[in-house]
């Protein structure tokens, strides 16, 4: 059995942790059934991304762009759990089969238990604005350590746990901060966010996503977003990114920038001036955290479900 994730060019650790995560969960699962793929964590649950004619285990994948694909047959799809219930109910599953997001189990791993705080109030963006944003210059301004979300995910993970406050405008940002109990504030850089996805988990646990606007911090970001940046308009043509039936999966976004000088870096930096002012308000607002007992509760449902993927498939 091989788990599948959505491997992207520029990297995201929330996909990239599929890579490790299910062989702690799962020991042994690439000896067993060579005929099945195991869907775990991610925004994965697409048309365009999943092979015909494979035999796939849903393990707390979630519905949030395209189309779905028909997961009617079963002797094709054996659907344990989902990530939340607004995927269940669009895939047409009981709520209660809308557990969890799967990244949640990091935290019972051995090497991210008992680590040690750093003190620091971190920042972590999506990673569009990682690429064309200005944000960890904006960061040092601001008093947030910057945390780029296309690093390598085990020292991205570890940032997370090892942190005060998380300032996320990733989505696993904010879901590995709430596991390893960390305080955590939502942002957004866009108005047309991807809602669907964040709130499928939120209500897994019971918080509520309500993000900070703070605006785009450069031309270049506001090109990737179709955002508006200083009275500029940079609409998409496409329909609004909320939409649960759109996704551009891993699109190459080139933006010409012309060469650096000191002068252009100064300009650059006032002209983000609203964007380190609404990011350092937002980092002042009250933060979330789920309770414990619900996570807790949460936690083990799934690892039910892991229990009796082991009885069916081992």
């Amino acid at each position: 059995m091989k788990p599948f994730y959505w491997e992207s060019d520029h990297g995201n650790f929330g996909d990239d942790l599929n890579l490790w995560l299910w062989d702690f969960l799962l020991p042994g699962l690439r000896d067993v059934r060579q005929d099945t793929m195991l869907v775990g964590v991610g925004t994965v649950l697409n048309k365009a991304l999943l092979p015909e004619g494979i035999h796939k285990l849903v393990i707390g994948s979630g519905f949030g762009y395209g189309a779905l694909p028909d997961m009617s047959n079963a002797a094709e799809w054996d659907i344990r759990c989902v990530r939340g219930p607004l995927t269940a109910e669009r895939v047409g599953l009981p709520a209660e089969k809308g557990i969890i997001d799967p990244a949640v189990m990091v935290t019972d791993m051995p090497e991210f238990q008992n680590l040690s705080k750093n003190g620091r109030r971190t920042f972590i963006p999506h990673w569009e604005s990682a690429v064309a944003g200005l944000w960890p210059e904006i960061c040092k301004t601001v008093g947030l350590s910057y945390l780029d979300p296309r690093g390598e995910a085990k020292a991205v993970i570890r940032e997370i746990a090892q942190s005060e406050l998380i300032v996320a405008e990733s989505m696993h940002g904010a879901i590995l901060a709430d596991a390893f109990r960390v305080p955590w504030i939502a942002v957004s850089t866009s108005r047309s966010i991807n809602s669907f996805k964040w709130n499928d988990w939120a209500r897994t646990v019971g918080v509520t996503y309500a993000p900070k606007h703070v605006p785009v911090s450069t031309r270049a970001e506001a090109i990737i977003k179709g955002a508006r940046f200083w009275g500029m308009d940079f609409d998409h043509t496409d329909p609004p990114v909320d939409d649960p039936n759109k996704r551009h999966f891993d699109e190459a976004v080139l933006v010409a920038e012309p060469k650096q000088t000191s002068l252009r870096s100064m300009a650059k930096q006032a002209l983000a001036a609203p964007s380190a002012l609404a990011l350092w308000q937002a980092s002042k607002a009250k933060p979330q955290l789920s309770a414990d007992s619900v996570l807790a509760s949460r936690k083990q449902m799934l690892l039910d479900v892991i229990g009796t993927v082991r009885r069916d498939y081992f």
